[in-house]
Parts: structure tokens; C-alpha cells; sequence
């Protein structure tokens, strides 16, 4: 078993930074690829951003390329979400996934370990 939790979140003005980690306890990290959701109000939940396993190759979503980057402390058990030039259309609630699977797909069959959440606010 995993247990993830989320950190970080808040309310931010555009064009300002956050950082979120998502914190694991239970099994060692590195043995899982980590992925970043969000959902915002009626909407369904989006892939984000992750993180593979034993390479750290990482995957974005075209929305926050170039914006956002994911990276992950394994010593720490921590795999973290910067997000530099927020926007309004950011505002969420971000989770993040870990599996030895993969996949874009925000349902909650793919990934087998979620955290509760996080959220983010940008006000224009």
C-alpha cells in the first residue's frame, strides 16, 4: 500500500508560482511512476503532468508545457509539481496518481494510489 498526500496548494494572482509535492508513505516511491491531475468544478478530471519510474522521463500536458515541471526526490519519497506563470484556467483541485502502470486517463481505475487533493486558486 501507498498513502499519497498533497501539499502546497493556495491562492495565487496570475502569472505567479506554486509549488505542489506530493508526499508517499508506505512502499518505496521509486518504484512508481507519479502522475498530476486536476479537476475543476464540472469538469472531468485532466492528466497534468508525470513522472516515470527508474528514468524520471516525464510527460506534460500542452496546456502548462513550458510552465510547469515535475520532479521527484526518492531519497525524500516526494515527487513535486512547479508551476511558474499560473493562469486563471489553472484554478483546480490537483492530485496526484502513483502506479507501475501508466496513463493519461484521469479516471481512478488506471492509477491504484490517489491522494485527496489540493487546491488551487488563480485570480486574474
Amino acid at each position: 500500500q501507498v498513502q499519497l498526500e498533497e501539499s502546497g496548494g493556495g491562492l495565487v494572482q496570475a502569472g505567479g508560482s506554486l509549488r505542489l509535492s506530493c508526499a508517499a508513505s508506505g512502499r518505496s516511491f521509486s518504484n512508481y511512476n507519479v502522475g498530476w491531475f486536476r479537476q475543476a468544478p464540472g469538469k472531468e478530471r485532466e492528466f497534468v503532468a508525470a513522472i516515470f519510474r527508474y528514468t524520471s522521463t516525464t510527460d506534460y500536458v500542452n496546456s502548462v508545457k513550458g510552465r510547469f515541471t515535475i520532479s521527484r526526490d526518492n531519497a525524500k519519497n516526494t515527487v513535486y509539481l512547479q508551476m511558474n506563470s499560473l493562469k486563471p484556467e489553472d484554478t483546480a483541485v490537483y492530485y496526484c496518481a502513483a502506479d507501475s502502470r501508466y496513463s493519461r486517463s484521469g479516471s481512478r481505475g488506471n492509477w491504484s494510489y490517489w491522494g485527496q487533493g489540493t487546491q488551487v486558486t488563480v485570480s486574474s
